[in-house]
């Protein structure tokens, strides 16, 4: 049976657009739709917009406005902290070592394997444990005067557990090494203020907030040298070239606004759903586990993996009974290879290739959260049939 009403189960993905924020953004497409680089009068319009945007999010993350960048969103953040550190470390002090961990998303890790492939930097990893997390002392262990950057990620995408980044920050600090988290996950659930995490760096992306895609920002601590791994004109104090897009800025200040407003009511409300869920999934399931922190974890955020099952399939029978979730992250959801975090952290095959990522929202109910617990079981089921035969 396929349900009339679709639920959307798949929030750590995308989420949908704030009719609020739509609203805002609106009236830089036209009429405000000067250049702010531009000297006139529609210039000074856009100008004025941009740096209220800017001020605005740097008051959401007790930063201080210039310590703020605009770029396309969480992967050019990504890219541009930790490229662009890790080259100006080198050139400060010859510091050629990149401290990660084995659960980065793609955007951190693929661009530090890039530095060490075309660059010549080591990449070593801190290891995490079979909840995803990292153990400070770990770093302690490693970093050293030939690091160049440490980064770990503040609330993993697949699994949604959730780093000590305060810890880890005070660490780095402590032996002069940069330090840069891709938040990009947490910004809807948990407190970002810099200053209390004592971050270099840290990125975030719009469209994980409820505003639009291709727009995002990159937090840098004042003083931080940093190489611009985007060239051209002088835009955003000579860090990232190219015309500032205007209206989808606009759009995630006013999302951002919107979510902090209430976060602490809506991260209850969703950890409500999300414990139902888990405790669901695990009463009915044999052979299921749940993946990431038991407690440390985004509110929004459940993951299972499910032995002998094959996540493609297990998805695609989803989809058809109504429910739209995700294997991990939406940049691997295909990918007939199994999932690297949840390798990581020491799964075997038979279970890695069975990940289901479950993530809520503003439109998640408890009765759609009933009504996927009804349907999964059977799903599930049926595609270990489906894998036995095959």
């Amino acid at each position: 049976m396929v349900w009339q009403e679709r639920v959307y189960l798949d929030y750590a993905a995308t989420t949908p657009v704030d009719e609020r924020v739509i609203k805002a953004i609106l009236p830089y497409f036209s009429p405000n739709f000067g250049n702010p680089s531009s000297v006139h009068f529609e210039g000074q319009q856009a100008e004025a917009a941009l740096e209220e945007a800017r001020e605005r999010i740097a008051q959401a993350l007790g930063a201080k406005p210039r310590e703020i960048i605009f770029t396309s969103g969480g992967t050019e953040s990504d890219n541009l902290a930790v490229r662009g550190l890790a080259l100006a470390e080198r050139k400060r002090r010859g510091a050629t070592r990149i401290l990660i961990t084995p659960v980065e998303h793609h955007a951190v890790s693929a661009t530090a394997h890039q530095l060490e492939d075309v660059y010549g930097f080591k990449v070593e990893y801190i290891p995490v444990d079979s909840h995803g997390q990292v153990d400070p002392d770990d770093l302690r262990a490693l970093i050293n005067a030939d690091t160049a950057l440490v980064s770990v990620i503040y609330a993993n995408n697949e699994i949604g557990t959730i780093n000590p980044i305060a810890e880890i920050a005070k660490i780095c600090c402590e032996k002069n090494v940069p330090f840069h988290t891709d938040a990009v996950q947490a910004v809807a659930h948990l407190s970002l203020d810099v200053e209390s995490l004592g971050v270099t760096a840290l990125s975030l992306g719009a469209h994980k907030f409820y505003g639009p895609k291709g727009v995002g920002a990159l937090y840098l601590r004042r003083g931080t040298s940093i190489v611009p791994t985007q060239t051209g004109g002088a835009q955003e104090n000579g860090l990232r070239a190219g015309t500032e897009n205007i209206p989808l800025i606009v759009g995630m200040v006013e999302a951002l606004s919107l979510v902090l407003e209430d976060l602490d009511r809506e991260s209850e409300r969703l950890r409500t759903l999300r414990d139902r869920l888990i405790e669901g999934v695990l009463e009915s399931i044999p052979r299921a586990r749940l993946t990431g922190h038991p407690t440390q974890r985004l509110p929004n955020h459940a993951s299972f993996a499910f032995e002998h099952v094959d996540a493609n399939l297990l998805l695609m029978h989803l989809d058809h009974e109504g429910f739209a979730c995700s294997s991990g992250s939406a940049c691997k959801t295909g990918s007939p290879e199994p999932s690297e975090v949840l390798q990581a952290i020491g799964l075997t095959p038979q279970w890695a290739m069975g990940g289901l990522r479950v993530t809520l929202g503003r439109g998640t109910s408890q009765d759609h959260i009933e009504r996927f617990l009804e349907v999964l079981p059977q799903v599930v089921e049926k595609c270990r049939v489906i894998n036995r035969v095959s």
